[in-house]
């Protein structure tokens, strides 16, 4: 509990139906703790953490659109809540940005994982000191949080890096992703997802559910059927803009689509 005696009001921002399942139903067990809300992306979570004001955030690092990170970037100071994260993705952990005090679970956890993890968070919470804490870390977090700068790739028997800055886009093929640069294109066997979360967002954001595209390739959005777009390329490629990935591409871009 909180050191008045309240219970700990938590919030699960996860875009896995299974991931939130999961984490209310261990929650459930927690008489201290109460589900205050459940959130399927970051504009929801945004959103959920100003209306509610959660002592206790569980937050999914890799999702469409705005991320975990991107999440609490947007998030006054005052506003903060402690923060479980929750990833997948094993470079996300702790050694990743040499932060050992932020609490991570990797996927797929187990109870005994996430009791040290929600017990750790009861600590620092019943100690009054959560919330600065927090915001000490996260703001360390900013500071060694780095993407990915250059892309090991293989092709005609050797390997070599690519600069990330000359990626022009990259696209899904099944368990895989085709990198495209210039007249050139790679495969590499990582599923999309985890390769989103090397790159910088702000530089290559998700165009639709199996495209990322680098922004600063981007020459025109041409509006298309169903209120879709087409994105336009500096080379003359055509890429589809979907609906559900339109407003952060268009906050990157400073315009209204």
């Amino acid at each position: 509990m909180l050191s008045d005696g309240a219970k700990i009001r938590a919030l699960i921002v996860d875009d896995e139906p299974s991931a939130r399942r999961r984490i209310k139903q261990l929650l459930a067990r927690d008489a201290e703790v109460e589900v205050v809300g459940e959130c399927t992306n970051g504009y929801e979570a945004v959103a959920a953490i100003n209306e509610c004001a959660p002592d206790l955030l569980f937050l999914d690092v890799v999702m469409p659109e705005v991320d975990g990170f991107e999440v609490l970037a947007r998030l006054q100071s005052e506003r903060l809540p402690l923060v479980v994260f929750v990833t997948a993705h094993a470079h996300y952990g702790p050694q990743a940005f040499k932060i050992p005090a932020i609490h991570y679970l990797l996927k797929p956890f187990d109870r005994k994982s996430f009791a040290t993890a929600l017990e750790r968070a009861k600590t620092k919470l019943a100690s009054a000191r959560g919330s600065e804490l927090t915001r000490a870390l996260l703001e360390e977090l900013r500071a060694h949080a780095n993407h990915a700068d250059r892309i090991l790739v293989k092709a005609c028997g050797r390997h070599f890096f690519l600069k990330a800055e000359e990626l022009d886009w990259i696209e899904a093929e099944d368990k895989y992703v085709r990198l495209y640069v210039g007249r050139e294109s790679y495969l590499l066997r990582e599923a999309i997802g985890s390769f989103e979360s090397r790159l910088d967002p702000k530089t290559f954001p998700r165009i639709n559910r199996s495209t990322i595209v680098n922004i600063d390739r981007v020459l025109e959005l041409q509006p298309w059927f169903h209120h879709d777009y087409r994105v336009i390329l500096r080379d003359g490629t055509k890429l589809m803009l979907s609906r559900n990935y339109r407003q952060r591409l268009a906050e990157l871009l400073g315009s209204k689509l």
